[in-house]
């Protein structure tokens, strides 16, 4: 016998169907393992691998630690300052590990979460890892607002400094911005390049770091000046 059933029930069975794969999906997905770096072979070629694939972003992911690794030792060589360059390596490239998920905690400071996560990721890498606390303190006080304690934690903090100014400066803070017209825009992060401009100078500790940062702050004024002339002071950007 042939049973009618009206088209509202069949609607709602199927988004019950639909809700209920998502649900799994999602918790698939919830479950599924954190990356690890690769064991057993190069550790330098494994963590650089892992942050290739896994540290994407337009303002701190891989080519930012790549940047910070090679201006710390830049830095340092200008300063006649020798580094622990398995400490510099290993911090450089994974010191923004925790703004990323599924590392990342909404209520901890991503340089905090990285320095106590840092050991379970290197481990069995092959990294030596009687210096794994030079590596944690290097990530620590890597941002400018901290004060770095040691040589590789003072060039890494000056690198990841100046990287927030000049030319890449602003294309880093410029990547942010929403391309579909939501949070942030282009006028909220003019002001992060302000405050960048305002606060970053001033934090750089080494010798070599402090020549450098006048042409990357004479850069980004000039940046700002010409932004705002041109778009009617922030108005029509």
């Amino acid at each position: 016998m042939f049973v009618r059933i009206p088209l509202l029930l069949v609607c709602l069975a199927l988004l019950a169907m639909i809700s209920g794969a998502t649900v799994a999906g999602t918790a698939i997905a919830a479950d599924a393992p954190a990356p690890v770096i690769e064991r057993g072979g190069d550790w330098r070629a494994a963590v650089r691998r892992f942050t290739e694939v896994n540290l994407k972003h337009p303002a701190w992911g891989y080519s930012h630690s790549v940047r910070d690794y090679e201006l710390a030792k830049e830095l340092a060589a200008a300063d006649q300052v020798k580094l622990d360059d398995d400490v510099l390596y290993a911090a450089a490239y994974l010191h923004d590990v925790a703004a990323f998920a599924p590392f990342r905690k909404s209520d901890v400071d991503h340089q905090d979460e990285a320095v106590r996560i840092v050991e379970s990721l290197l481990a069995g890498t092959g990294f030596p890892m009687s210096k794994i606390e030079a590596v944690r303190g290097a990530i620590r006080t890597h941002m400018f607002g901290r004060d770095p304690v040691g040589p590789e934690a003072i060039y890494l903090h000056d690198a990841d400094a100046l990287d927030w100014l000049g030319a890449i400066g602003v294309a880093r803070v410029f990547g942010l911005v929403d391309p579909n017209g939501g949070s942030p825009d282009g006028p909220t992060v003019v002001k992060r390049l302000e405050n960048n401009l305002a606060q970053v100078p001033s934090r750089i500790v080494s010798k070599a770091g402090k020549a450098r940062a006048p042409q990357r702050t004479r850069e980004l004024e000039d940046f700002l000046r010409n932004l705002r002339t041109q778009s009617a002071d922030l108005r029509t950007l």
